[in-house]
């Protein structure tokens, strides 16, 4: 069918137009472009992933949903970040629906980690669909799949401008089938990168190596820990962020930002240029021309930490015309916020009540929270909310925007609104428990817990948000319990070595099965690199498990190492000092227990609630 909405495209013959094979709504979810669909007529959700070269399903939702899988060819296999290897299985979908529009037994890959709130991933054999081009609106929550109609090469498909409007057109490489992604060239500090267009990565990064041409290294003077991050891998490694004076690509130039680094190894690209920059953008990819159209949305491209400000000066994009110089650039430094201008204010206003339906509103909203403009988000979800008063996922979504801003009264109203109209609603009964677990009525947080408990799937990856609320509580035997089931159920996930530390310490925690618990803490080491927080993380709870045992030189030697790597963990100073005191070093003991009082004035009392005592 003609996409009325997109009349002729900016086509010097004037017969131009472009077809649209489909589009369907997307909700951020984080900074996870989500959009719905049926398996085999069962409703769930994935991600949308511009990076991915096929379709992927967890194995824990392939299970859920009944699927069965079969060997993939031999070799065939996927390499996540860190360069961890992951072996696949293949799944056929006897009626995938996504919009409206039907696929019949469609292959998915089976296998990796679970993908943020999502069963799994929809990639480029699904995007890329009879060669179309496709189209990213992240802002205004849509994803269209277009086909166009009597354009050539030379016509630009930026159909949305006028003529006031600056766009950039960014050749892009060819693609195959194998590798299908959207790889473009840009510069960082002058030197020329290749980047790929991957909507399915939370945030833009770019690789060590390419980083090093500029002379930027995780020990360079400014460079700072930017926390770990994982893929469909087995693994999670460290990133980093740096500053970067000029990050250019197309007709844009954005000075003065920070961009995360890390040993990512992309193979025929440098940078993966994220959901971050897609929110930021309105995008499209025209496979047919081997040409990406892209035009700036306003507000910050990759520093995010400029809550409910629309517009930071540093990372904010400098859009210019063909042939011009960013001389007018804002500079400013690294860090540091403008206000936002008027211009921008009404541009987000505008965008925040503007027309639509419910859904509409809702998914403006999520994405304006997701860049953290958590102002204009609540107009637009309170306006959701207004015209759709019986649909609890809007009140959800609102209750979290609240929960953002730290107005926890009216985060639990919204919440306790969107259990009201759907009791089995999830997310919500798992947010309504953690802000419960805030406020100190533990009573409600093991009461949404538990109707969790019965209205997940065995495989649900919400398990382990549930085990780790428990954990948080300190009760440790429904934690382990919830441990027990995804553990089970996601034995290549890349948070297992944390899940499996977890459920060590809750083992140890509450005296119980410390052989499995020194079990779990030896396999959560293996997977962990000497040196690193989690590692600090891992002897900690080895510690205390040596402790229950009485055996205390090996228990002091663990809370050596955690002391050593994270001297701020209280749990290990006083674990340490009961060590020392059981073996008459009273002196010493009593040094550690009081250090480990400065660093947590509750430390004593949480021991003591499971019978650890000096």
């Amino acid at each position: 069918m003609i996409c009325s909405a997109c009349a002729p495209a900016l086509a010097a013959s004037g017969k131009c137009k472009l077809g649209k094979i489909f589009e369907f709504p997307i909700t951020m979810t984080g900074m996870g472009p989500l959009t719905t669909a049926k398996v085999n007529g069962t409703d769930v959700r994935f991600m949308v992933d511009s990076g991915a070269f096929w379709s992927v399903i967890s194995p824990a939702s392939a299970a859920e949903l009944k699927l069965s899988t079969y060997p993939a060819p031999f070799g065939f296999y996927m390499v996540g970040v860190g360069g961890a290897r992951t072996d696949m299985s293949l799944t056929k979908v006897k009626e995938f629906t996504l919009a409206g529009f039907s696929f019949h037994n469609i292959d998915f890959v089976v296998g990796g980690s679970q993908v943020d709130a999502g069963i799994g991933v929809l990639g480029q054999n699904v995007l890329h669909f009879a060669d179309a081009d496709v189209e990213y609106d992240l802002g205004q929550g849509v994803v269209r799949v277009m086909k166009p109609m009597d354009c050539g090469r030379n016509v630009k498909l930026a159909y949305w401008t006028d003529s006031t409007t600056v766009y950039s057109d960014l050749k892009i490489e060819p693609t195959t089938r194998l590798n299908p992604e959207a790889i473009g060239h840009a510069s960082i500090n002058g030197a020329e990168i290749r980047v790929m267009f991957d909507s399915g990565a939370s945030l833009s990064m770019v690789s060590l190596q390419a980083a090093a041409r500029v002379g930027i290294r995780p020990d360079s003077p400014g460079v700072v820990p930017g926390g770990p991050t994982q893929g469909f891998g087995k693994v999670t490694i460290p990133t980093f962020i740096a500053h970067f004076a000029s990050f250019k690509l197309g007709e844009e130039e954005i000075r003065n930002t920070r961009l995360r680094i890390a040993d990512i190894d992309l193979g025929n690209a440098d940078m993966l240029l994220g959901a971050d920059f897609f929110l930021s953008h309105h995008i499209y990819v025209a496979n047919s021309q081997r040409t990406i159209y892209f035009t700036y949305n306003g507000g910050p491209v990759f520093n995010l930490d400029g809550a409910n400000n629309p517009n930071v000066a540093p990372g904010t994009a400098v859009p210019m015309p063909n042939g011009a110089t960013a001389a007018d650039a804002t500079s400013g430094t690294a860090g540091a916020a403008s206000t936002p201008s008027d211009s921008t204010l009404q541009r987000a206003t505008a965008v925040a009540e503007g027309g639509g339906d419910a859904g509409d509103f809702s998914r403006r909203g999520a994405a304006m929270a997701s860049r953290r403009d958590y102002s204009h988000a609540l107009i637009a979800l309170s306006r959701a909310c207004d015209l759709a008063p019986d649909n609890g996922e809007y009140f959800y979504q609102r209750g979290i925007v609240y929960w953002q801003t730290s107005d926890s009264t009216s985060a639990m109203a919204d919440l306790n609104r969107a259990l009201e109209l759907n009791p089995g609603h999830l997310a919500a009964l798992l947010a309504r428990a953690e802000l419960s677990l805030q406020k100190g009525d533990k009573a409600r947080m093991t009461a949404d817990l538990e109707a969790a408990d019965v209205a997940a799937s065995r495989q649900a990856d919400m398990r382990y948000e549930m085990a780790a609320l428990y954990e948080d509580a300190y009760l440790s035997s429904p934690a382990i319990a919830q441990f027990d089931l995804w553990i089970a159920a996601h034995p290549d996930d890349a948070r297992l070595p944390f899940a499996l530390n977890s459920r060590c310490w809750a083992r140890a925690f509450g005296g119980v099965d410390l052989s499995l618990a020194l079990k779990d803490c030896n396999a959560a080491l293996k997977r962990a690199k000497r040196g690193s927080s989690f590692y600090a993380q891992v002897a900690d709870s080895r510690g205390l498990v040596f402790l229950r045992f009485g055996d205390y030189a090996e228990s002091i030697a663990d809370y050596d190492a955690s002391i050593t790597i994270a001297p701020k963990i209280a749990w290990s100073w006083y674990g340490r000092g009961i060590d020392k005191l059981r073996q008459h070093q009273i002196a010493a003991g009593d040094a550690d227990i009081a250090q480990a009082k400065s660093l947590d004035p509750t430390i004593a009392e949480a021991f003591a609630q499971h019978g650890v005592e000096p």
